[in-house]
């Protein structure tokens, strides 16, 4: 692989990163930026410790190019890009860097920030990361259909968020595939480990239910007010997210059977709980069932195999990197729509 070694074209005036943009290594111990010699054509890494990281890249050659950058356990942080040939377009957002680096009962993953360099035609003129100083994060809880999935071809809604964000605003995904809010409270890794992490201002979205198949509506509830509880007590904002529909149609193309619609063994009717949750607590929510189950039934029972993983797996649940960046879009739309997130931190 070609080894970029120096930055090409005109100043980066509209970075404001001018010389700062160094080709000599830096530390992350350093307030040197960390620059280009840390990538290769298709990759970077930088060899900083945990944290939130601000990343400005510049795009663009003497040939048109494309270019769509994911990082970590394969986070979307910028949607692929086309810049004209001999033209640059310049990005930024901000990344959280974590160990585990994935789902927090997963592996720790490559220690430090790793980027990879994607798209029809990827090219990588020029980039900077540095220590973010004052970035909103925005906490994910959550299961399998929200956390950053390490493989292919499954996708979780939160693993695609962070595309839709741009610099002063990231995605801490703490999601974990198999959980309920019963195992979500109990694990040691899961919620005593996220709780200590909140700090005031941030900003938690709860979405836990698929997996709460034998939870009594007692329980389920209390549950969800012990996690509203435990946010606002660390200072954060809490904001109820009901579940992503199963893709389960009636004969008349309609998904209002319990499958679908997340109604456990036991009648206990998740959203509604956690509607009900949400006007009591006075937490803002973010219904997700009515979204999804809007945009499924429209789509069909043909077109809507297209989000989730029926052609690859006969899974009905769990969805693809389509689908779930269509329905991270979805919770784009509800956080500006509530005002829960600054226009001018998000991607539309």
């Amino acid at each position: 692989m070609r080894r970029f070694t120096a930055l090409r074209g005109a100043t980066l005036t509209a970075l404001a990163l001018s010389t700062a943009l160094t080709t000599a290594p830096a530390r992350a111990h350093t307030a040197r930026p960390l620059g280009i010699d840390h990538c290769t054509a298709t990759a970077c890494h930088f060899d900083v410790p945990p944290g939130t990281y601000d990343v400005t890249v510049r795009l663009g050659a003497a040939t048109a190019s494309a270019t769509r950058i994911t990082g970590e356990t394969r986070r979307t942080l910028l949607p692929e890009t086309a810049v004209p040939a001999g033209g640059h377009a310049t990005r930024s957002f901000t990344v959280d860097v974590r160990t585990p680096e994935g789902e927090p009962t997963g592996p720790d993953g490559t220690p430090g920030l790793d980027l990879a360099l994607g798209g029809s035609a990827p090219a990588l003129d020029a980039i900077r990361v540095t220590p973010a100083g004052h970035a909103r994060r925005i906490l994910l809880i959550g299961d399998s259909t929200v956390c950053d999935q390490p493989a292919d071809p499954y996708s979780g809604w939160g693993q695609q968020l962070p595309q839709y964000l741009r610099e002063g605003l990231s995605v801490a995904n703490h999601a974990d595939s198999g959980e309920s809010t019963v195992t979500y409270l109990q694990d040691p890794r899961l919620w005593a480990a996220v709780r200590p992490l909140i700090r005031p201002g941030d900003l938690v979205l709860v979405q836990l239910a698929h997996n709460d198949k034998t939870t009594d509506e007692a329980t389920y509830r209390a549950n969800l007010e012990t996690l509203v509880a435990g946010i606002r007590d660390r200072g954060g904002q809490p904001v109820l997210v009901t579940p992503v529909v199963r893709r389960w149609f009636n004969a008349d193309g309609t998904l209002d059977n319990d499958t679908a619609l997340l109604v456990n063994g036991l009648g206990v009717d998740h959203p509604a709980v956690i509607r009900s949750v949400a006007a009591a607590e006075e937490v803002p929510l973010i219904d997700l069932t009515a979204k999804t189950k809007q945009l499924v039934e429209s789509l069909g029972p043909e077109a809507s195999k297209a989000l989730y993983l029926y052609n690859e797996k006969r899974d009905n649940t769990h969805t693809s990197v389509h689908g779930a960046t269509v329905f991270a879009g979805l919770v784009r739309d509800e956080l500006l729509a509530r005002h829960l997130v600054p226009e001018g931190r998000v991607r539309v």
